[in-house]
């Protein structure tokens, strides 16, 4: 006979036999009480989270596996670091600063998906990924943090599976998140009043000469993109308006048909007070 499987939504750590996992289960011959335990041990990091739940059946023997559905490894590290979206420009700009413990917690979250053999590789494709976000861990890059793990910085808080931060530590990263996003501020603005001096010293020039000189500046290819858009955006509105008020002034132009009316009205009205002709 072919596997069979059930499929189910529960929430993080708290699967019971209760509908619509139990009835679903009990046709197939398996232990419910088992795989509810196993179901919960592998949602556990999933609290107060809906987590999809997949549980295959050996028709034959009533083995069982289940596999846990999660939400890409990005979003997770967003959501556990309390930001919307990741760094337009993660070699520069960091948007936060996820402490190791949040780091295990991902990778046991993820742990079905990813490739790592044991905890330790696994933590590192996490970093791995946040590296490519523009989020910090423990302090430090991602490269850095990675280095530090194969150094074996971590590898107390990784054996201890520890994924919980103290109400202390969870203040200390939200102090952390307000310095990082002052700090982009400040780039931002720098770059953006440099960006402005080198468009206002090339008017004139081709859009290719001026995004050669920005990159040459040193200053972020979206900030470039977005000035020089906006650049081209007012002078395409300045030779409209250009256009109009040469159009309005230009010789021979016929005069405005309430004007006209207003001519003829006048033309034909009486002299005043009944003068005689």
């Amino acid at each position: 006979m072919p596997n069979q499987s059930v499929e189910t939504l529960v929430e993080g750590g708290k699967a019971t036999a209760a509908p619509p996992l139990g009835p679903a289960l009990g046709p197939l011959g398996v232990n419910i009480g088992l795989v509810v335990a196993e179901i919960n041990k592998k949602t556990e990091a999933f609290k107060g989270m809906q987590v999809p739940v997949k549980i295959t059946v050996k028709s034959e023997t009533k083995e069982f596996t289940i596999t846990v559905g999660t939400p890409p490894a990005s979003q997770l590290i967003l959501k556990e670091a309390h930001v919307e979206k990741a760094s337009a420009n993660p070699a520069m700009d960091q948007v936060a600063d996820l402490r190791i413990e949040q780091i295990i917690k991902i990778a046991k979250m993820k742990e079905d998906a990813l490739l790592g053999k044991g905890p330790k590789e696994r933590v590192k494709e996490i970093v791995g990924t946040c590296r490519g976000m523009g989020i910090m861990v423990e302090g430090v890059k991602g490269a850095e943090a990675i280095a530090m793990i194969n150094e074996g910085k971590f590898d107390k808080e990784i054996a201890s599976g520890k994924t919980e931060l103290s109400a202390e530590e969870m203040k200390e990263q939200e102090e952390e998140k307000r310095r990082l996003a002052h700090e982009i501020e400040v780039r931002r603005s720098e770059f953006t009043s440099k960006a402005k001096s080198i468009l206002e010293a090339m008017k004139g020039k081709s859009t290719a000469e001026v995004r050669s000189k920005m990159a040459e500046a040193g200053i972020p290819s979206a900030i470039a993109e977005e000035l020089i858009s906006a650049e081209k955006a007012a002078a395409a509105a300045a030779g409209t308006a250009a256009a109009g008020a040469a159009t309005a002034a230009a010789p021979g132009t016929k005069p405005a048909a309430g004007a006209a009316a207003g001519g003829k009205a006048a033309a034909g009205a009486k002299p005043a007070g009944g003068a005689k002709k």
